[in-house]
């Protein structure tokens, strides 16, 4: 009977020594989410400054899907003024008003785009610069509005002074050939004058774009765009009217190449 305790502790020992020997079961446990991929969609709001606009060219909005840690999708909505670089603006010296000098249409741009993002050197997670490097293409929709001019026809037709009570003043599309008397235009009209009359000017752009992004937060965004924009359209934009020495081909152009620079800030979710 003494043996059977002997035996049992035996058994135990064995069992104990193929359990040792036997190999560990490994778990697999997911990596920590990284800084790259904290987040997937990216939403910006900019304000566009660029050679053929003016002082203030215009504002855009971008949304962007990631796609690696690398690399996002987007697309954008941009509206611009565009302008003639031979515009001069002209002050009348009696009555104080001014209006730009052969200018028929005021011209805008809606462009919506497709591109790619992709980062070129990553910042910390809440500190530091990104730099990205943009490419992206899209159509152009040319918007040709009627620009007004404040004109005295009264004073047009041989009136030695004004008499603003009593004159004859419209608001009218500006035609130099029409309005040939400088001292008749009062001043320019008021900006949506004729936003009935605008015409449509198909066209198509292409852009390349380096941005530094800046930002403390991780899910805020903040920085600098600046690149290359070419466009074309499928006709001249006539932003200035022909005189009788110079064409609408020779003042107007349906090619633009720009720089530009936009600042942006947003959120990423």
């Amino acid at each position: 009977m003494r043996s059977l305790p002997v035996a049992a502790v035996g058994l135990l020992l064995a069992v104990g020594t193929a359990q040792a020997q036997a190999p560990l079961r490994t778990v697999a446990v997911p990596p920590a989410p990284s800084d790259e991929q904290s987040y997937r969609k990216e939403f910006v709001f900019g304000v566009n400054f660029n050679t053929q606009g003016g002082l203030l060219g215009g504002a855009s909005i971008r949304s962007s899907r990631v796609l690696d840690d690398r690399n996002l999708r987007f697309w954008m909505l941009e509206g611009v003024m565009l302008k003639n670089a031979k515009e001069q603006r002209v002050t009348n010296p009696y009555v104080g008003g001014s209006y730009i000098a052969s200018k028929t249409n005021y011209g805008f741009v809606l462009r919506p785009s497709f591109g790619l993002q992709r980062v070129l050197f990553r910042k910390a997670a809440d500190a530091g610069v990104q730099v990205n490097v943009l490419a992206s293409a899209g159509p152009s929709v040319g918007l040709l509005m009627p620009y007004y001019i404040t004109y005295d026809r009264t004073f047009a037709v041989g009136q030695q002074q004004y008499n603003l009570s009593t004159d004859d003043i419209v608001n009218e599309q500006y035609d130099p050939t029409k309005h040939n008397v400088e001292l008749a235009i009062l001043d320019h009209g008021p900006l949506f004058s004729g936003i009935g009359q605008t015409k449509v000017v198909p066209g198509a752009h292409l852009r390349g774009a380096l941005s530094f992004e800046y930002g403390r937060y991780r899910d805020a965004v903040a920085g600098l765009e600046v690149g290359f924009l070419v466009e074309a359209f499928t006709k001249r934009m006539v932003i200035l009217s022909p005189d009788p020495n110079l064409s609408s081909d020779q003042l107007n152009r349906q090619f633009f190449p720009s720089v530009y620079l936009t600042l942006y800030f947003g959120h990423r979710s």
